[in-house]
């Protein structure tokens, strides 16, 4: 297989995928060589494939004023094939794509040019658009380069579809996984039963993004009656925002999880660290405040392990909210086990370099 084949083939395997910040300098500017810096952490940490210019890069990014989609692409791109090369292995390139038809397929060509293995559709900003269009959208986009469908939760510009809008996305060729991030166990059995159901079940890997039930997403087997057969269908790997911050232990998580799922056992101590991760997600990504704090969250944490040179967002008003920070400190005391400070202090100099 070629280097192309060997990333498709570990997103179809499933693996960690953490969903990229945006490093930003004291002038509110792009900082790329911290953005290296965060690019090698991920990478040392074990992770599988890497997603930018997603949510968690900040949407801003394509604004004219910013102009920053294709410098992000390019330096993430970048700094994967170095450590492909310098450790002789294959690192997944996931680029976040948005936006109407002729902007999506834009995308999906600049990504593809610069090396990119599959892109993230994301529906954010498009919620006036009927069902039928984010299909045909789904389509353009899958005719240029693989396809990770993408189920975004409404709190941050999502929107609710129908089982038959998923039925359609999984029945179009080269959509190869979905992410569900809807927050929402009923929407998400949606998306299981719909990729389960479908005559592509096999071609199409799912990965949670519910930030709210990740160890759980991982732990569970969904099974469905077809044609008189039992169809099994489980969330084989995760893509995440919430996966940008410790993760390191967020592999070995998801290790734990494929152990224990292998065996058709969860251990008991595997469902405590579920509430765990879920209670920290809720700090990162303040749930108090309807998510408002969701990105600055994430940077307030690489920012207190030195991987971030400050909290900043591309858009000023973009901050932690009123009592956030301290439910990040509480987090902190409550699960020391969950975070991978001594990782970081141990690297944090070569990474720099």
């Amino acid at each position: 297989m070629n280097r192309h084949e060997i990333a498709l083939n570990k997103i179809k395997e499933g693996t960690v995928i953490p969903a990229t910040p945006l490093s930003l300098d004291n002038n509110r500017k792009f900082n790329e060589k911290g953005q290296r810096v965060l690019m090698r952490y991920f990478l040392n940490a074990g992770v599988g494939a890497i997603a930018t210019a997603v949510h968690t890069t900040q949407f801003e990014i394509r604004q004219p004023e910013h102009n920053l989609y294709e410098p992000v692409l390019r330096l993430v791109s970048d700094e994967i094939d170095k450590f492909e090369k310098e450790n002789n292995t294959v690192i997944a390139k996931v680029a976040g794509v948005c936006g109407p038809i002729e902007q999506a397929v834009k995308e999906a060509e600049l990504a593809k040019s610069l090396g990119f293995d599959a892109v993230l559709l994301s529906p954010g900003g498009l919620n006036h658009m009927p069902e039928s269009y984010m299909v045909e959208r789904t389509k353009a986009v899958a005719a240029i380069m693989p396809v990770i469908g993408f189920y975004l939760q409404t709190a941050v510009g999502g929107r609710v579809f129908t089982y038959n809008y998923w039925e359609q996305v999984c029945a179009t060729e080269n959509v190869i996984a979905i992410k569900c991030a809807s927050f929402n166990r009923y929407t998400t059995l949606d998306v299981v039963r719909a990729v389960a159901m479908s005559d592509r079940c096999d071609e199409i890997t799912l990965y949670t993004g519910n930030d709210d039930n990740i160890v759980i997403d991982l732990l569970t087997k969904f099974k469905f009656e077809k044609d008189g057969k039992t169809v099994v269908k489980s969330f084989e790997g995760g893509l995440l925002g919430h996966w940008s911050t410790w993760t390191k232990k967020a592999v070995e998580i998801f290790e734990k999880t494929k152990e224990a799922k292998k065996h058709d056992c969860v251990p008991e101590e595997l469902l405590t660290l579920a509430a765990e991760v879920t209670d920290s997600n809720s700090a990162f990504f303040d749930t108090a405040n309807g998510f408002a704090g969701c990105i600055a969250g994430v940077h307030e944490v690489l920012h207190r392990q030195g991987l971030m040179e400050n909290i900043y967002c591309l858009n000023p008003a973009e901050t932690l909210s009123p009592g956030q920070k301290e439910e990040i400190d509480r987090v902190y005391r409550m699960y020391p086990h969950l975070n991978d400070d001594d990782f970081v202090k141990a690297h944090i100099e070569e990474w720099r370099k």
